[in-house]
C-alpha cells in the first residue's frame, strides 16, 4: 500500500512536499511516532495504549498501536469522531470510512504521504497504523515513545482492552 502511494518503482522517490531532501526509513518511522503522538493527544479524555510490532517493507514502515482502554460499543461513533475530526484539523484527505457498527474504520492520508488508519477489531479493541511513503533504506530502531499501558513480549500477542475508563468504557460490561 505505501509503495503505490508514492510510487516507489526503481528505488526511494524523495517524500512529497520534503522538497529534494530525501528521508530514510529511521526517519520516517519517527514521522509516523509523531503523527501517532499528535492524534493521541487529542483523544479525551486520554485513552491508554501499547506499541504493536513494527514492520519494513523494501522502501516503507509501519508503526502500530493497540489502545489498551476499553471503548463501549456506546462510545465508539464519539471516539471515531474525535479522531476522524483530529485527521482533518491536520490536513489529511479522508479516503475511505467504513461505518459498520461492529467493525468501523478511517483511512486517510497525510499531505506528506503517509498513511493512517484507525481500525476497530474484534471485541471492540481500537488499532491506529502508520504507513510511511516509500523513502530510502535504512535500519529502524523500534519506537521511543513511552506506551501508557503495559507492553507485550514481542507485540504480538496483545490482549484484548482491559483498562477502564469512566467516560470511553460507559456501558461495558
Amino acid at each position: 500500500m505505501s509503495c503505490a502511494l508514492s510510487s516507489c518503482a526503481g528505488g526511494a522517490a524523495p517524500l512529497a512536499g520534503s522538497g529534494s531532501a530525501e528521508m530514510d526509513m529511521q526517519e520516517a518511522a519517527t514521522r509516523a511516532d509523531v503523527i501517532l503522538d499528535d492524534v493521541f493527544d487529542e483523544i479525551r479524555p486520554e485513552v491508554r495504549w501499547t506499541h504493536g510490532p513494527t514492520t519494513t517493507g523494501s522502501c516503507d514502515v509501519t508503526r502500530r498501536r493497540a489502545v489498551m482502554t476499553i471503548v463501549s460499543a456506546e462510545r465508539r461513533g464519539n471516539f471515531l469522531g474525535v479522531v476522524e475530526r483530529a485527521w482533518r484539523s491536520s490536513g489529511y484527505r479522508m479516503k475511505s470510512i467504513n461505518n459498520d457498527p461492529d467493525v468501523p474504520a478511517i483511512f486517510a492520508q497525510t499531505q506528506d504521504g503517509f498513511g493512517v488508519s484507525l481500525i476497530v477489531g474484534g471485541e471492540g479493541q481500537v488499532f491506529f497504523e502508520v504507513d510511511t511513503p516509500c523513502v530510502a533504506e535504512s535500519e529502524v530502531a523500534e519506537s521511543t515513545t513511552r506506551a501508557t499501558a503495559p507492553t507485550y513480549e514481542g507485540m504480538e500477542h496483545i490482549p484484548r482492552p482491559n483498562i477502564r475508563s469512566p467516560f470511553w468504557s460507559a456501558g461495558a460490561p
